[in-house]
């Protein structure tokens, strides 16, 4: 009887709009892993009204970045759990302290990097607007509304939310690159390293899923069939 397989640990990484959620569902869906974002991990914590989630939610209101401590600690508890699962971290590391605290307990596999034009990201979420009181999401591109700027159903104005907007996406993007440049760097010095280009999400995809069927083979698939 041979030896089990080690475990896989593996990180996603890109920066908002790029997607990454997207990527990582079909990566989940596709091969026997646990998937930990760490925005939802926040979310419950805050949620539930945990100490950590009570300390995050303080810096959130305050209009603070949340430190690195308090999101290692977050993530770092919530592997504990996980073992005996192979898994994928999203949204965590993204600084350089934050990868260096996980190295020091658990060797990263690999890191998968999405990597999309800013441009193209800009036009993606700035052409997202919402029905504020349902939630309904429009894309000018490809969802558009019948009515330019009105509501299908209601016929009510559509907004743009706060984090959609121009101004509000450069910043976002300027942060994402300032933060994880770092961390691409150490995980590229390390051999593990693996970035995908590409402007659209169904391009890109299969290149992943391709190099994780050849490179990782020690990932149970759920199916045979190529998605």
């Amino acid at each position: 009887m041979g030896a089990p397989a080690r475990l896989l640990r593996a990180v996603i990484l890109g920066a908002p709009g790029s997607g990454k959620g997207t990527v990582s569902s079909r990566i989940t869906q596709h091969f026997e892993l646990k998937h930990l974002s760490s925005g939802d991990l926040l979310r419950g914590n805050m949620l539930r009204g945990t100490e950590i989630g009570v300390l995050a939610k303080t810096f959130i209101e305050q209009g603070k970045l949340i430190p690195d401590d308090i999101m290692t600690r977050l993530a770092l508890n919530e592997l504990k759990n996980l073992t005996q699962y192979n898994w994928l971290l999203d949204g965590f590391p993204r600084t350089l302290p934050q990868a260096e605290a996980l190295d020091k307990v658990y060797k990263i596999d690999t890191v998968i990097n999405l990597k999309v034009p800013f441009e193209i990201i800009k036009q993606r979420l700035t052409a997202r607007w919402i029905h504020a009181n349902s939630g309904r999401v429009y894309n000018i591109d490809f969802n558009p509304p019948k009515r330019v700027g009105l509501d299908d159903l209601t016929g009510e104005p559509l907004v743009q939310r706060e984090d959609d907007k121009p101004e509000t996406v450069a910043k976002r993007l300027k942060a994402y690159e300032a933060q994880t440049e770092p961390v691409l760097e150490y995980y590229q010095k390390k051999g593990v390293l693996e970035t995908f280009s590409g402007t659209e999400t169904n391009k890109i995809w299969p290149h992943v899923y391709a190099f994780l069927q050849t490179k990782l083979p020690q990932i149970n698939q759920k199916s045979s069939v190529t998605p």
